[in-house]
């Protein structure tokens, strides 16, 4: 047997295993790295981060990435190179945190990457059938496992597209397992470069749970700071909080039949990008407002999105009594936190650490968790969430 195929088994078989899940956003801000303890598995989950860091991308980094991010022509030369170079830059990121905090590649028992998305085409989104549900995210797993010599599953999205989906979001998998409350129904939102939400229902209302993409989160506020003021995001939403919303051109982004799909949905910067801004400032005549006013009109927009979808989702569930738990960038933007704040109302809006999680690390820790049902798990602990195929996902690397 091969000696790897040995020790995959053997760490397969224990009662608890180290894992250390990587999470790179579409915002580009840098690579959360999560230490994460796990015990069991499905429902019987036990999952602890006893250590966490973003080490942040260089604008150089940034920059690389940015050639080919959400675009339909690239060079393919590029993107091939980007693949490899990705894998080895999150390999040494991961080599210089587990020195930092003290701990030896002998210890971890895998790496779980999600990579970096660069395209994202559903067919609900890109409207062609002749090509099936698709999606990118580059990072070679074999790169990160020769890189730090730990085993390492990747490409998680992949395999849930090949059963049926549309390869996102996938956070409903880990949520459903880790935090569904017998009698406190949740919605776990998690506002990224795009905004999304897993349902959680108490278990004792036997509903379904499900994730949905909602729209923007922070993909459309970065882009237009990164143009307009060369800065990476607006810093704890000042620019947005000194304008006005601009009424005509929030009901011009609102309109796209996105808004209007069923639940659950996937989206991405494909859709929401600075042309989506610019023709919608063309159709309202309002290509000459301030930046100030243009950011509080972005703020509004990923704002109502959200809103929206959340009071759609309790609607059609029957009004439960539900608490929103919140992670991802955006929970550091209060303009926006207010904003969502207000249109929820009498809804508890709280920071994910309140369910014993940092936010910041949520996403990783996710990560962590699927790599360990595709070792420990099965299929069948997926069953109960609603239009998501039942599978264990990811692609397993070996260091030689």
């Amino acid at each position: 047997m091969n000696p790897w195929i040995e020790k995959l088994y053997a760490i397969a078989g224990r009662k608890q295993r180290v894992i250390v899940g990587l999470m790179s956003g579409t915002s580009l801000d840098g690579l959360d790295i999560a230490l994460c303890h796990i015990t069991g598995e499905g429902l019987h989950t036990e999952l602890s981060v006893t250590h966490f860091d973003t080490k942040p991308y260089t604008d150089e980094f940034r920059s690389r990435i940015r050639e080919i991010f959400a675009k339909r022509t690239v060079d393919q030369q590029v993107l091939s190179g980007l693949h490899a170079w990705v894998g080895q830059v999150h390999g040494t990121f991961v080599n210089e945190m587990l020195q930092e905090w003290g701990k030896s590649p002998g210890e971890i028992d895998l790496i779980a990457s999600h990579g970096q998305t660069v395209f994202h085409a559903p067919q609900s989104l890109t409207g062609n059938t002749d090509y099936p549900n698709s999606t990118l995210q580059i990072g070679d797993g074999d790169q990160l496992a020769v890189t730090t010599g730990i085993i390492t599953v990747s490409d998680f999205r992949q395999k849930h597209i090949a059963a049926g989906g549309e390869g996102a979001p996938l956070a409903a998998y880990g949520d459903y397992l880790l935090f569904t409350a017998k009698t406190e129904t949740r919605i776990l939102l998690n506002i990224g470069g795009i905004a999304n939400f897993t349902f959680l229902p108490a278990a004792s209302s036997r509903k379904p749970c499900f994730a949905t993409d909602v729209g923007p989160g922070n993909t459309l506020m970065n882009q237009y700071m990164q143009m307009r003021m060369g800065r990476e995001m607006d810093e704890d939403g000042r620019l947005a909080a000194a304008g006005t919303v601009c009424p005509p051109l929030l009901k011009a982004l609102l309109s796209p039949d996105f808004f209007s799909l069923p639940f659950p949905k996937t989206t991405g910067p494909e859709l929401f990008n600075l042309d989506y801004l610019f023709d919608a400032q063309k159709a309202t005549g309002t290509t000459g407002l301030p930046e100030s006013d243009v950011m509080a009109t972005l703020c509004a927009f990923s704002a109502t999105a959200i809103v929206d979808a959340i009071r759609q989702t309790l609607s059609e569930a029957g009004n439960l009594l539900t608490r929103v738990y919140v992670s991802g960038g955006g929970l550091h933007n209060p303009a926006l936190m207010r904003r969502i704040k207000t249109g929820l109302g009498e809804l508890t809006v709280s920071p994910f650490n309140e369910l014993g999680l940092l936010p910041d690390a949520k996403e990783a820790a996710l990560f962590a968790l699927l790599a360990n049902e595709t070792l420990a798990g099965n299929a069948a602990n997926a069953k109960a969430i609603a239009n998501a195929p039942a599978v264990c996902m990811g692609k397993i690397s070996f260091p030689e």
